[in-house]
């Protein structure tokens, strides 16, 4: 899953990415709503975390213009104000959840995963292919009766192979779901990354190369 963090308060801004990222999310971070807008013009996010109150292009102005887009990525928009009308006028903007601040951190994952469950078309928020069960929530993943352990990255890959329901996911589109902006796209790292994934899930293998497309489970 590939989020954009759009947040002023820059410690704030970086502690959510951290977090994020530790949840095998790739993640980029933008502090004023002008560099909000040329992001997710060159990019495409799952989720936008958008504070409300940004310099330059006001929040309100962000999401309304992603709406008018019709931009594909849910709106999680965040703000210091938890009335009720302020919850109201967010959510007629186009925003598909509200959180106010402060915040718990585990509830802003939760309403992440849900929104980007929603982003696609929807699947259980337990995946299993292949005798392969994924659950994001728990950062969980099964090989029939064996626990498999993988790093964040390796889980983003095998997340997106996944949700993927048996299509071929090219090497530019994990690249694009499971590393941020500053990935270099020359790099041998999906290749490498898919390699370890085989070997850690085991015989037989489930992950497919098709040559000069991609790779699909």
């Amino acid at each position: 899953m590939r989020v954009l963090v759009v947040e002023d308060e820059q410690v704030l801004a970086d502690a959510v990415a951290v977090g994020l990222r530790r949840e095998a999310m790739a993640v980029d971070v933008v502090y004023d709503g002008d560099s909000a807008l040329e992001r997710t013009s060159v990019n495409e996010y799952d989720v936008i975390v958008l504070d409300r109150d940004l310099p330059g292009t006001h929040g309100d102005d962000v999401a309304r213009s992603l709406v008018d887009e019709s931009y594909t990525g849910r709106i999680l928009m965040l703000t210091a104000a938890g009335e009720l009308d302020d919850r109201v006028a967010g959510l007629t903007l186009g925003a598909d959840d509200y959180l106010a601040k402060p915040f718990a951190f585990a509830e802003l994952i939760a309403r992440v995963r849900a929104l980007g469950r929603r982003a696609a078309p929807p699947l259980p928020p337990v995946l299993r292919r292949s005798g392969i069960t994924l659950d994001p929530a728990n950062h969980t993943v099964w090989r029939d009766e064996r626990e498999v352990g993988l790093t964040p990255k390796e889980f983003a890959v095998l997340e997106v192979l996944m949700r993927a329901n048996g299509t071929v996911v090219s090497a530019e589109g994990l690249l694009e779901k499971a590393w941020d902006e500053n990935a270099d796209p020359f790099t041998n790292v999906v290749r490498v990354t898919v390699m370890t994934l085989r070997k850690k899930l085991g015989e037989p293998a489930v992950i497919h190369t098709v040559p000069g497309a991609g790779y699909r489970i």
